[in-house]
């Protein structure tokens, strides 16, 4: 079954091929002929029907030998190889696989070519039993040219895609499968290039925007037509300009558009609290001039015109990132690819989810990584106003990994660089590319070479936006000039290195490209309350008072030191937004550990203590008051447990049952920690209070905890009451952040999230709760997926009962394309059941 999205002019067409997709694993096919599944008479009956997007691996099982890798981590500073168990997710990745569908094109199509925004990996196309085309990175979209194998006589093709993907080629959960859309696209004999439009704004006044476009078109005939442009109720026409092979045309003009809103992240007036970016619709069509105007090819992009500066001022002052002239300090997240229970297949819904939750936290910028975007995630930065970094690779032609993307490096960077720009350009949201995170080349004169070549390829082919790299080794990039070449430094970590690295710096800039890396499990808390780094424990969990690292990173607060006293910083990329799947550091060697615990958000998507903390600092527009602490401890009656209070505001007051435990504020004035080199590497460092309120000597007593919080003009704000937990009682469904569940669009792909909580008779989360949840889905959706949000949980995902992780977990519901209404009910043992109906229109 093919979903048609668009019909854009006579001729264009567009169609997703979504359903009705046959998959099976291939290694099963080696012994035969190891092509037969692209065979057109191949017989599929027997094979699991899917819908693609799809992850072949996401439903487990969990497994501690799949790619099981011996090594020492050299970016972690790792000097002996030892077992890593759940490096990649430890979930079947691995292997080869097959899909096969049939797609119809019109009797004598002219042209037609397959858009694949992702294939996990080294696919390979077929069309009718014919190999079409092929890629190698699985991040890349790539478009293969199938108008020399579809039939002619309007009868079916048979399309099939073989991926293969490898042990030890990759440092986290790559998926596997065809992830990510694939699109057929038919046109007339002449044509809009796939991935032919490029939009470059070179001036915005707030009032008229000057662009320079350039229109690629093939199988015209020169004299005859022209590109037309229409936007914003303009129409600008500009002949066919240079012919770059037989029919081929490169069409290029200046234009400026009248009276036009610029593309900013957020409200340039600070008035609307629901601001959206201006996105306008552009079409260009190839006009005959010669048959009366008709049009022969048209294509509508969506873009927003907005202009990138960034750097010095005169004199070398002010250092600052601006979009259309508006200064912006980047508060950013990374974000790995997968989507918790969903894996690496790419969901609209799930992908707006992680957003919208990343922007009711302050957070105005995402960097992909560390890969290539999808391409439905664009679209929502660009329409939801979040800037993007988007990177392209993890490592160049050293190895990270045995079977990685060095092994393609040399013949395919180019083209891979140069398919992002392309793929990607028509996205305002996108500030800037990255072409490497953490790239052992930065450390010699041959990655200076390598840096300098790859920048100049983006500068080529885009000159509007800047290229960074994520630094580890700051110092040896900085000695081999690889630091110099970039036009914006990033440096991963090394807060202690930030001074020396901007003195040597000719560009007298920061970024933070990577920052943070502080790990926690929600709702865990261990005492007694350390700075610790790179701290184990036997049940494989963090603690989530927000105190602990990895040897190589730090707690928040040395990077809003930095950002907040020197102006030279242009802001940071946290890491993560969202617990991953993979890279279950400090956990590596610890079986079972599978994902890990730098996310602000949690696998389920569910926040940590630490979402409010970067809340607190990034939202100044919305009152936080946090308190942490749960409130219920048998058995610690009477010991110290600190309490910690996140909040916007300057000054608050501690109650346990009533008792003062004290006034408190912020203290102002401390610009580093205390530790060696400026670290904050003790629990009692003051910087640490420079942003966070806390009381150190509470003792437990049960009953509630409750903080009042006022301004600084001493009135009072709001306040937060923690109260101590019951015996488990009952289910309470909720959408996220405790907002309304979200009704579904009758789409067949759209989803919905459920918050599962257990409370007691009074409605206070039970902190320890771990009830067996059961869900049943009936009506017009089906059970989606299940995640409770623990590291070290073997429950699949896409089974629909799950333990609850201290007393919560997040159910997925999407849409089975019918009208009408969705019942889900959720169960548990000893625990009374909550049911909810979902609209689906």
């Amino acid at each position: 079954m093919l979903l048609v999205t668009a019909t854009l002019s006579a001729q264009r067409q567009e169609t997703v091929l979504r359903d009705g997709w046959k998959f099976s694993r291939g290694e099963k096919f080696v012994a035969m002929n190891a092509i037969a599944p692209s065979l057109v008479g191949f017989n599929d009956k027997n094979w699991q029907t899917v819908q693609v997007p799809h992850d072949w691996a996401i439903s487990g099982p969990f497994d501690k030998e799949i790619d099981k890798q011996t090594v020492a981590i050299e970016q972690n500073g790792e000097k002996q190889a030892t077992e890593k168990t759940g490096r990649s997710g430890s979930l079947p990745w691995i292997g080869k696989g097959w899909y096969r569908t049939t797609f119809t094109v019109d009797k004598n199509c002219p042209h037609a070519y397959l858009n694949f925004d992702g294939a996990m990996s080294e696919p390979i196309v077929y069309v009718n039993g014919k190999e079409a085309g092929m890629w190698n990175y699985g991040y890349s979209s790539f478009d293969v040219d199938v108008t020399g194998y579809i039939n002619k006589d309007g009868s079916p093709n048979t399309l099939a895609v073989y991926l293969r993907n490898v042990e030890e080629s990759s440092r986290w959960y790559p998926g596997a499968g065809l992830y990510r859309p694939v699109t057929l696209i038919t046109t007339g004999r002449e044509y809009i290039c796939p991935q032919g439009i490029s939009i470059e704004t070179t001036r915005y006044n707030w009032v008229d925007a000057t662009v320079k476009v350039t229109v690629l078109c093939d199988h015209c005939h020169g004299t005859n037509e022209v590109v037309r442009m229409s936007v914003a109720g303009q129409t600008f026409d500009f002949p066919l300009q240079k012919e770059i092979h037989g029919g081929g045309f490169i069409n290029q003009a200046v234009v400026t558009v009248k009276d036009v809103k610029g593309w900013f992240p957020e409200d340039p007036d600070n008035e609307d609290e629901n601001f959206r970016p201006t996105l306008y619709d552009i079409t260009f069509s190839i006009i005959d001039n010669n048959g009366l105007g008709k049009v022969l090819d048209s294509k509508t992009v969506k873009y927003g015109f907005r202009t990138i500066n960034y750097g010095l001022g005169y004199g070398r002052q002010n250092p600052s990132f601006s979009v259309n002239g508006c200064k912006y300090k980047i508060k950013g997240v990374c974000l790995h690819h997968d989507l918790g229970m969903l894996g690496a297949a790419v969901n609209k819904a799930a992908l707006e989810r992680q957003l919208v939750l990343l922007k009711s936290m302050g957070c105005n910028a995402i960097r992909t990584a560390h890969n290539m975007p999808s391409q439905w995630q664009m679209d929502l930065c660009d329409s939801l106003g979040i800037m993007v970094m988007a990177e392209s690779f993890d490592m160049w032609k050293y190895p990270k990994v045995k079977n990685g993307y060095a092994r393609f490096y040399d013949d395919w960077w180019r083209t891979d660089l140069i398919n992002l720009v392309k793929a990607n350009q028509l996205h305002p949201s996108i500030v800037m590319w990255s072409i490497g995170n953490e790239i052992p080349e930065q450390g010699s004169k041959e990655g200076n070479r390598m840096s300098r070549e790859m920048q100049n390829v983006m500068h080529f082919w885009d000159p509007t936006r800047p290229v960074t790299s994520g630094m580890d080794r700051i110092d040896n990039a900085i000695s081999t000039g690889f630091a110099q070449v970039l036009d914006i430094p990033g440096i991963n970590y090394r807060t202690h290195r930030y001074q020396a690295a901007y003195e040597r710096l000719r560009q007298g800039f920061i970024l933070g490209s990577e920052t943070a890396s502080t790990v926690s499990s929600r709702g865990v808390y261990k005492f007694p309350v350390e700075r610790l780094d790179g701290k184990a424990y036997d049940d494989g969990q963090c603690s989530s008072y927000d105190m602990e690292a990895c040897w190589w990173s730090n707690v928040p607060e040395e990077d809003w030191l930095l950002q907040d006293d020197k102006d030279w910083v242009i802001g940071e990329f946290v890491w993560t937004g969202f617990d991953y799947l993979g890279e279950p550091t400090p956990y590596d060697e610890y079986w079972p550990s599978r994902s890990s615990y730098f996310g602000i958000f949690d696998l389920a998507g569910l926040p940590k203590d630490r979402y409010y903390l970067y809340r607190s600092k990034w939202n100044t527009d919305e009152t936080t008051i946090h308190l942490l602490p749960h409130w219920t401890w048998p058995g610690r009656e009477g010991q110290v447990t600190p309490v910690y209070c996140y909040t916007n505001y300057p000054t608050a007051e501690l109650f346990v049952n009533g008792k003062s435990q004290g006034k408190i504020t912020k203290k102002e004035g401390i610009s580093s920690g205390t530790g060696k080199d400026g670290r904050i590497s003790d629990i009692n460092d003051p910087a640490i209070d420079r942003y966070r309120l806390r009381w150190n000597n509470v003792k437990y007593e049960p009953g509630e905890i409750k903080v009042v919080v006022y301004d600084k003009e001493g009135n009072e704000v709001g306040r937060k009451t923690v109260k101590t937990a019951g015996a488990a009682l009952q289910i309470q469904l909720t959408g996220d952040l405790g907002a309304p569940i979200k009704s579904l669009k009758a789409d067949g792909e759209d989803m919905t999230f459920i918050t599962v909580n257990i409370l007691d008779k009074d409605g206070n989360l039970v902190p320890d709760a771990s009830n067996q949840i059961d869900v049943e889905v009936s009506g017009s959706a089906k059970f989606k997926g299940i995640c409770n949000g623990d590291a070290t949980s073997l429950e699949v995902f896409t089974q629909p009962t799950m333990k609850a992780f201290h007393g919560q977990l997040v159910i997925g519901i999407q849409s089975n394309g019918e009208q009408g209404t969705a019942k889900v009910q959720v169960t548990a043992k000893g625990l009374k059941p909550a049911t909810v109906q979902i609209n689906c229109k």
